[in-house]
């Protein structure tokens, strides 16, 4: 056996060792099929964590986005809308606040002789709206005497456009409300049967021959002169009390002297 000192030698040139590309491709064909594909595992996995990712991003935001658009409105008691910047209601409380701030108010008429409401006022406050406020007794006894002046004051505030959009209420928006609405249809030329029909819709089964009565006789002609806001249409809309947050009028009635 020859040992390692009697070995023959062969010269060894540098063109016969492989290239340094060389010896890198022959390195990692070296390396193991499950390298690569653990490799590619881990890659998917950051692919699939980025993604899920996003979801959860994107449904938070969009919970976070449907929390305020789907703001629960409730509008108030007997709420419809009179006519263009006119709307009419029962007494407002804070359930209903939401919904009266998409109305953008300029002003509120209140038809209760009591204190207004504190709760109620400072929202007034931190919207800007302004307050007018019109005594009208709310006796439940027949043939109680209305007074016309009051009527009168109020009328004028619903024609000035300067106070629009306004709203009128009272304690329930039916009889106080009613009158009031009542005598400006008279300004706005509708039938007594149609003033009387849209009057019914919201009094009910609470309807008053008394508030029937003063409606019919309450001349208008003092007020002739107060121009009816242009935006307001010819025939009028007759509404009807709303369960929904959007106020959308009632087909027209006929229209005609009174």
């Amino acid at each position: 056996m020859l040992s390692s000192s009697d070995r023959p030698t062969y010269p060894v040139s540098s063109s016969s060792l492989p290239s340094k590309e060389g010896r890198s491709q022959k390195d990692s064909s070296l390396i193991p099929e499950y390298s690569l594909m653990a490799k590619m595992e881990v890659i998917e996995d950051e692919v699939s964590t980025q993604k899920n990712q996003t979801k959860t991003d994107r449904k938070k935001k969009a919970s976070s986005d449907g929390c305020v658009k789907r703001e629960l409105l409730v509008p108030p008691l007997n709420f419809a809308m009179v006519d263009t910047g006119v709307y009419r209601s029962g007494f407002p409380d804070s359930t209903n606040f939401p919904f009266l701030r998409t109305l953008k108010l300029n002003s509120i008429m209140c038809l209760c002789p009591e204190p207004y409401d504190d709760n109620n006022k400072l929202f007034l406050q931190a919207n800007g709206i302004t307050l007018f406020q019109f005594g009208i007794d709310g006796t439940k006894e027949p043939f109680v005497n209305i007074p016309d002046e009051t009527i009168r004051r109020a009328l004028k505030i619903l024609l000035d456009v300067r106070n629009h959009p306004i709203l009128i209420h009272c304690k329930r928006g039916k009889h106080r409300t009613g009158c009031v609405v009542g005598c400006l249809r008279k300004l706005q030329k509708w039938c007594l049967s149609s003033i009387f029909d849209e009057y019914l819709r919201f009094a009910a089964a609470k309807a008053r021959i008394s508030d029937q009565r003063f409606i019919e006789v309450f001349d208008v002609s003092s007020l002739r002169r107060f121009p009816t806001p242009l935006t307001w249409s010819k025939t009028s809309p007759l509404p009807t009390p709303q369960s929904t947050s959007s106020p959308s009028p009632s087909p027209s009635p006929s229209s005609g002297g009174v």
